[in-house]
């Protein structure tokens, strides 16, 4: 079965609605000795071999920039016990950990933890139960997102200074472009974004795919981005709520992904979160402007308009309330200052020309109002939305209009020219052609060639449209 078929779920909001996504959408180090299963002479499946480094190795002295090097297409190696990989292919959606080893140019880590990752829609199709509401049963597609968590059992291992893995299927985009295309635009506007490659991976020595090698934004992502990173990151969780008062303490705690277990504080965010609740039309733009820097979000907004992430925090799905998703925030503590971080690019790019998402398109123009802040219904699917600027903080945003505007030429004719982008996307296509190739010739479900040469040409249309409007 083509990719072109498959199809996408998003539960926002507590409701879940079915869409059409393609329409929408190095040297050994000593062991130690391990009990091993009899005839196979593999360990059980609870267990593997632990191999202790010998602190020279590459992955233990460089740091992730190694790994997320634009000029290389990096293979990957997971080893399971088979039982363990029959344990998760047998209940993907339960997300649970087995543990494993993960090798990369010739240096392994053993053991890590491995298992599959996704909401609902990262499972439909792929699974054998068929109620896509409740994902269940077996796995039935070649390629799942999978991560894997270097410092398993709570250890202090890290790769290349990171704790953990994340390879993106990317099975719901046959152009294998969006979520690397994204990310780069984003950073190449100085938004504190993830970084994204493209990735082999094998499993237990067979050839899965090519994977979309996107970093974990958490503690590390923080420092790397930032002159001060030990500040808490939320995930998920705006200042304001929906009718524009901030939430509880404990609630922004809640939503931390950092600093969890050290006596977190939120009083910074609750701090900017009161300040812009209390702002009127007079002073809004001072606050923002003491909170925030001021080119970077909107930045933020220029590209996440520019190429419709439609499903991110201007997208403000309501049932039995409003709210956003797909976002993080960082507070960086010496600063004092409130950073946006995008999150999620599987939409981006799909509804540039045409509402081809019944799930995901936003109605309004950057700054829009419709229905007088009240909800309204959008879309194929008739679904109900509510405006994004009706958000104090969104609202004073598209206040700056002429700084908005400034950014929205200097991407234009920057990294989103037809020059930048056309020469990133013919160097990602000659530097994943033969990995797509392979997997094809070896997987049924994977990607014809013609299928994904289609999908790279209709992106770049898009892209072209974005560019006049």
């Amino acid at each position: 079965m083509g990719l072109m078929n498959f199809m996408k779920l998003s539960s926002i909001c507590g409701i879940i609605v079915l869409g059409v996504s393609i329409l929408a959408l190095g040297c050994e180090s000593p062991t130690k000795e391990v009990e091993v299963d009899g005839d196979s002479g593999q360990p059980p499946a609870s267990q593997v071999a632990t191999i202790v480094p010998t602190g020279d190795e590459r992955y233990l002295n460089e740091n992730s920039d190694y790994i997320f090097d634009q000029d290389k297409l990096p293979t990957f190696q997971l080893n399971l016990p088979p039982a363990a990989l029959a344990e998760i292919d047998a209940d993907p959606s339960a997300e649970k950990y087995v543990e494993g080893s993960l090798t990369f140019e010739g240096e392994t880590i053993s053991p890590v933890g491995i298992r599959y990752k996704g909401s609902v829609g990262a499972f439909v199709n792929c699974l054998s139960g068929t109620d896509w509401a409740n994902p269940s049963g077996y796995k039935t597609c070649t390629k799942l997102s999978i991560k894997v968590k270097v410092n398993w059992q709570d250890s202090d291992h890290t790769f290349f200074k990171m704790k953990k893995l994340q390879f993106h299927s990317q099975n719901l985009d046959p152009s294998q472009m969006r979520e690397r295309l994204a990310y780069w635009l984003f950073r190449e506007m100085d938004v504190p974004a993830p970084r994204s490659i493209h990735a082999r991976l094998m499993i237990n020595g067979n050839y899965s795919g090519l994977y979309a090698l996107t970093e974990q934004i958490d503690g590390r992502f923080t420092r790397h981005n930032f002159d001060d990173g030990s500040g808490n990151l939320y995930k998920e969780i705006w200042p304001l709520r929906a009718d524009g008062q901030p939430y509880r303490d404990r609630e922004y705690i809640a939503s931390l992904k950092t600093n969890e277990d050290e006596n977190p504080s939120a009083a910074m965010m609750s701090a900017f979160a009161r300040e812009i609740a209390d702002s009127d039309d007079a002073n809004i733009q001072e606050v923002i402007k003491k909170w925030m820097n001021i080119k970077e979000i909107l930045s933020y907004a220029v590209v996440d308009r520019t190429i419709r992430v439609d499903d991110g925090p201007f997208h403000w799905y309501c049932n039995q309330g409003c709210t956003n998703h797909n976002f993080y925030w960082y507070e960086e503590p010496t600063e004092e200052t409130m950073h946006l971080i995008p999150w999620d690019m599987d939409n981006a790019f799909e509804n540039i020309r045409f509402n081809r998402n019944p799930v995901t398109p936003i109605a309004d123009e950057w700054g829009e109002v419709s229905a007088d802040c009240q909800p309204f219904r959008f879309g194929s699917f008739n679904l109900l939305q509510r405006s994004a600027a009706c958000d104090k903080l969104i609202g004073g945003w598209a206040t700056f209009t002429t700084e908005y505007n400034q950014l929205l030429q200097s991407f234009k004719e920057g990294p989103f020219s037809e020059t930048l982008v056309n020469e990133q996307l013919k160097k990602w296509e000659d530097q994943i052609r033969s990995a797509t190739l392979e997997a094809s010739q070896k997987h049924e479900d994977a990607l014809s060639p013609a299928e994904w040469q289609n999908a790279i040409d209709e992106l770049k249309s898009n892209l072209d449209f974005a560019r006049r409007k």
